[in-house]
């Protein structure tokens, strides 16, 4: 796996062009999805260690069963991997979110135990507690679903460097959502982001990585 630093500024520069545009009908059906992923090149395929972590968000948002969630009391001490999607998204996110699934099915019980994975939404209007909480069970039961008030995620979101956009309509009436596909990892030791994966991040990247991440440990 490749590895990279960077600095801050470059960071920023770099978080905001690996954005998803994803596109859905409302209803799901008879309506073919449409995406589109820009992202800069040599940045998605590799694990990228942070020069300088990112502090956890100070976000308090809604669990599947409705109740609030403390992002930083819940997860402090624990390896974290958070990430921001939508249940409507037709690629990125369900495809990330299954890898991460498979790759924490590979941990030995006692870490799978520890580890926390977040999937916090870009689409809260429509990804109610029920939602999330029914999508996400396909996936990982284990997982962490959060909703809550857009501008309170959005600025969630860009405390870590991540792009999100309120949802469209497209001029074919379809939802359109654009986020970032970048899944950062919380490190058990110091809280802190550390390492941070683009979309091209594979199950064996992350099956590869997560007992180490597991420990606080550099991947």
């Amino acid at each position: 796996m490749r590895k990279k630093t960077y600095a801050m500024t470059a960071l920023f520069a770099a978080a905001a062009l690996a954005l998803s545009a994803c596109g859905s009908g409302d209803d799901g059906a008879g309506n073919e999805p449409v995406a589109a992923v820009s992202a800069e090149a040599g940045s998605t395929k590799a694990a990228t260690v942070l020069d300088n972590p990112f502090e956890k968000p100070d976000l308090v948002l809604t669990d599947t069963t409705g109740k609030k969630y403390d992002l930083r009391a819940e997860t402090k001490g624990r390896p974290t991997l958070v990430y921001f999607g939508y249940t409507h998204c037709p690629d990125v996110c369900p495809l990330t979110m299954n890898n991460l699934a498979v790759a924490k099915k590979q941990l030995p019980k006692a870490e799978q135990d520890k580890l926390r994975v977040v999937f916090v939404t870009t689409d809260p209007a429509r990804d109610t507690p029920a939602a999330l909480g029914t999508w996400l069970k396909g996936i990982d039961p284990d997982f962490i679903g959060l909703t809550g008030d857009f501008a309170t995620i959005q600025a969630g979101a860009r405390r870590l460097g991540i792009t999100i956009e309120p949802t469209t309509k497209d001029k074919n009436g379809k939802t359109v959502s654009v986020h970032g596909t970048q899944v950062i990892a919380f490190s058990p030791k110091t809280d802190a982001g550390y390492v941070l994966y683009g979309e091209g991040a594979t199950v064996g990247d992350y099956t590869k990585d997560l007992p180490k991440i597991a420990e606080g440990k550099t991947p």
